[in-house]
């Protein structure tokens, strides 16, 4: 199951993910996660030290690996060249799975211990010096896109992704790779305008989406998200003494985490997995190839010097059953 948790910058989103990444080690499940935003605050939310977080390889580093593990034998791609973040898989493409072992989760990840087991981080890596006036962040991003479209993933398998803040997430088609969409939202104006813009742009395509409402602090500020988001909302979340001493550097045990945030998290799981029976992989597939194609005419075809729409392979699709070559 893929989800994604975003957010106007401070609202908590990076917190939130890391306590259901948590949540779910503890389980037991296999775990991905993955820090998509600006701001790479994932890897010390899950425990991190400043030199470990910084150690941390990032995906836009290893582009190439990605795309010539990813391309296999797929005879329509006869380069990782002429590979893009939004490129789909077809015959012959290399296809990821949750708990395998591959050259791309060797290259790009890492395993992080925590209190109920081990997870998988994976980072884009932070906008450095060298970036300023010559690089969009969502260039980096896009490791991240095309490896989700080569990701299948069955139930009881996470793969959770931290995303870039506000609405610059509409900025590819990385908004629909998920099968639910967490918005995490403070019980301010402000903070319920990038779920406005989310719900606008994400009705065209189908995207579910669930407001987390955090730093809810009394009946008034619940009433106010009830009041904005409607039915939407699907839990709230209070202060944490739990999460101020991981802040502090200080991480207790997991099992100590608030018996009130702790249902919280259950309710997320829950409301992940009741999206499993809804999964549409035709429209998934015909998702990823439309915003190929309008990639491809907009920048890819000038850019690699080829006809990315021959890229679509239109008799494949991708799912649990896809196949791929060892």
């Amino acid at each position: 199951m893929k989800i994604a948790f975003v957010g106007k910058g401070g609202s908590g989103k990076t917190t939130l993910s890391s306590l259901f990444v948590r949540h779910l080690a503890a389980t037991g499940a296999p775990v991905v996660a993955i820090d998509a935003d600006i701001n790479q605050h994932l890897g010390a939310a899950l425990g991190l030290d400043e030199a470990e977080a910084a150690g941390l390889p990032a995906l836009g580093e290893h582009l190439g690996l990605i795309k010539d593990h990813l391309r296999g034998t797929n005879p329509r791609i006869p380069s990782a060249q002429t590979m893009i973040k939004t490129t789909p898989p077809g015959a012959g493409s290399r296809l990821l799975r949750v708990r395998e072992e591959n050259p791309v989760y060797a290259a790009c990840a890492r395993p992080v211990e925590l209190d109920g087991g081990t997870v998988r981080l994976m980072v884009t890596g932070p906008f450095t010096d060298a970036d300023l006036g010559v690089a969009c962040y969502h260039s980096k991003t896009g490791a991240v896109e095309l490896c989700l479209n080569h990701l299948v993933d069955g139930p009881d398998e996470y793969v959770v992704v931290d995303m870039t803040a506000g609405s610059d997430s509409f900025a590819s088609g990385m908004f629909t790779r998920f099968d639910l969409t967490f918005l995490v939202a403070e019980p301010t104006r402000k903070g319920v305008s990038v779920y406005r813009q989310y719900k606008e742009y994400a009705r065209d395509f189908g995207v579910a989406l669930k407001v987390v409402g955090n730093k809810v602090q009394g009946q008034d500020d619940l009433d106010f998200l009830r009041e904005q988001v409607g039915e939407d909302l699907l839990v709230t979340v209070g202060h944490s003494d739990w999460v101020r001493a991981i802040e502090k550097g200080r991480p207790p045990r997991f099992d100590l985490l608030e018996d009130v945030n702790t249902r919280a998290l259950h309710a997320l799981h829950t409301a992940v997995d009741g999206t499993y029976p809804l999964r549409d992989w035709p429209r998934y597939t015909r998702q990823m190839v439309h915003f190929h194609l309008k990639n491809a005419r907009s920048w890819g075809n000038e850019r690699t010097g080829a006809d990315l729409a021959a890229q679509v392979d239109p008799g494949f699709v991708l799912g649990e059953e896809a196949t791929a070559p060892a």
